[in-house]
């Protein structure tokens, strides 16, 4: 297991002084990256070598969230590699090791030359230790998130160059925080579940597309065309 420790910071916290979706978002694909590069196999190695991992879902549970100043760790291991497919799992935790945040997630190994996922080797995972470990204790959802059938059209928002990671493509997490936008004040979310499409890149235009349906938020980022980049569902913490 890989782990770093940190401090929620202001600028990571939302109006209810605890941290936000996107911030503990950011906490858990910084885990893996900070992982990856300690490893030797970080961004730069995988340009030189025309390969990326990109994100498939997200499932999200917040057990707690943390407040202003409090000291975390945040933790992510790999569990299982089958065909073009990665499983990694993260937690983040408080000082006496309980759980905040679980999640899962799904990634897929791209070949940036051929323009197409491609499978996993030994070599490609070898370096993260064993292949297959014992998966975090949580209840799993399936990563695909229903097209909504009746929805309201939310304002486009165009991709800006903030939005935009080294994949040259809108970041993961900006994804979220722009659903998140959509949500009823006061909300408070206890699950999240983000399914990737397509990549937006710089001058796309998204189009949300907002659903509610029982304690649940679903919100749809499409072209204009209607073809989804990414969908998000929230759940809002029950109490």
């Amino acid at each position: 297991m890989y782990t770093f420790d940190s401090r929620v910071r202001y600028s990571e916290i939302d109006e209810n002084g605890t941290l936000s979706v996107t911030a503990a978002v950011n906490y858990l694909q910084d885990c893996s990256t900070f992982q990856s590069e300690d490893i030797g196999r970080g961004v730069r190695y995988l340009t030189d070598h025309g390969k990326a991992w990109w994100l498939s879902s997200w499932q999200i549970v917040f057990d707690r969230c943390p407040g202003l100043g409090e000291p975390v760790t945040i933790a992510t291991y790999p569990y299982d590699f089958k065909g073009i497919y990665g499983y990694r799992n993260f937690m983040i935790l408080d000082r006496e090791g309980n759980y905040l945040v679980r999640a899962n997630s799904v990634w897929f190994l791209f070949d940036l030359k051929a323009g197409r996922p491609v499978r996993v080797t030994e070599e490609d995972v070898s370096c993260y230790g064993a292949v297959h470990a014992e998966p975090l204790k949580m209840e799993y959802a399936s990563g695909k998130i229903s097209p909504l059938k009746e929805y309201e059209e939310g304002r486009a928002v165009e991709v800006v160059r903030h939005h935009i990671d080294t994949n040259h493509h809108v970041n993961n997490a900006k994804y979220a925080e722009i659903a998140a936008e959509y949500l009823p004040e006061g909300f408070r979310t206890g699950e999240l579940r983000i399914e990737y499409r397509k990549a937006a890149v710089l001058g796309d235009w998204i189009v949300p597309r907002i659903g509610r349906d029982d304690g649940a938020v679903t919100v749809e980022l499409s072209s204009p065309e209607g073809e989804r980049y990414a969908a998000a569902w929230f759940r809002e913490k029950k109490g």
